[in-house]
């Protein structure tokens, strides 16, 4: 466990960054380890590059926190931690396409589809959606049955037409339209961003033998910070450079995306998504010094630069 015990008990000395690059370091050893080079080797190659392109690993590192938490470990979460990359990844791929968001970059490095070509940037998104499943129901230990089908469920449901996917097709079929109201953004950022970030959470928690009611306080933790990921990345949008974010900046302003500085302005949306932290990191206060971690990952979101 990265977070030890001096830490929990003096909760002014836990170093987020420090914290941050010990867990990202464990799990981009992990994810070297999932998906070796094999044959044929074209699609394994499309597949690592964008897997093991960088990026901040939030959603792993979550997944990894919330167990934790719950009184579970590192180990017996990794692989699903693991596979919600590989999900995440395959969205990113698949985002970027002409077809969608039509990007050429992304964690500073050219998209999928422009090193592999269209054609096999579509398979290695599927191939990499698939083999997280896989490597959940084979590669996970020491947890019951019920436990590890629960959390596939869980993420088959976060990414698929309830959740991901739902919010993408609400997503473009919203461009270039000038009435989308507030209702209409919260539906698609709850669901393309945010059901996956509950997911991390939630599955962490039902590795570790979660509770009903550590999994709605958790799940509501979750909720709020995948609204306020979202903001921040639409203010992000705006204010930062393509340096910073590793890909094009003022996407949703060519796509004609309504977003959340477009509707409120980028003071009130800055305020919103503070007061979706508080909240968040309010819902853990039952856990005392245990939920350090994730309240710190919390006041992350709305800090970050990219």
């Amino acid at each position: 466990m990265v977070t030890t015990d001096e830490q929990l008990a003096h909760p002014q000395t836990f170093d987020l960054k420090t914290y941050l690059n010990q867990q990202k370091g464990e799990v981009e050893a992990a994810l070297e380890a999932a998906v070796p080079l094999a044959e044929p080797a074209t699609i394994y190659e499309a597949m690592r590059y964008s897997l093991l392109a960088g990026g901040k690993r939030l959603r792993p590192i979550l997944c990894l926190a919330t167990c934790e938490l719950i009184g579970g470990t590192a180990a017996m979460a990794m692989p699903t931690a693991c596979a919600l990359e590989m999900v995440h990844t395959m969205s990113l791929i698949h985002d970027d396409l002409p077809a969608m968001d039509n990007d050429d970059y992304r964690r500073g490095k050219l998209t999928n589809h422009k090193v592999y070509g269209e054609d096999m940037a579509v398979l290695a998104g599927d191939a990499l959606l698939t083999y997280a499943f896989e490597w959940i129901a084979t590669q996970t230990e020491n947890v019951l049955p019920q436990q590890v089908l629960r959390v596939i469920g869980v993420l088959a449901r976060a990414f698929g037409p309830a959740g991901v996917v739902g919010g993408q097709v609400v997503d473009l079929e919203s461009e270039g339209k000038t009435d989308t109201t507030v209702e209409t953004l919260h539906y698609i950022h709850t669901h393309k961003t945010g059901a996956l970030l509950e997911a991390c959470v939630v599955c962490g928690a039902i590795l570790a033998g979660a509770t009903e009611d550590d999994l709605q306080r958790l799940a509501k933790y979750a909720q709020n910070i995948g609204l306020a990921f979202q903001i921040i990345d639409d203010i992000l949008d705006i204010t930062a450079t393509q340096e910073e974010l590793g890909k094009t900046a003022g996407k949703d302003l060519q796509a004609q995306k309504v977003t959340y500085p477009s509707l409120w302005g980028l003071e009130k949306s800055k305020q919103e998504a503070d007061q979706l932290i508080a909240e968040a990191i309010a819902s853990l206060d039952h856990y005392g010094d245990k939920a350090i971690p994730l309240k710190a990952l919390a006041q992350y979101i709305t800090a970050r630069k990219n």
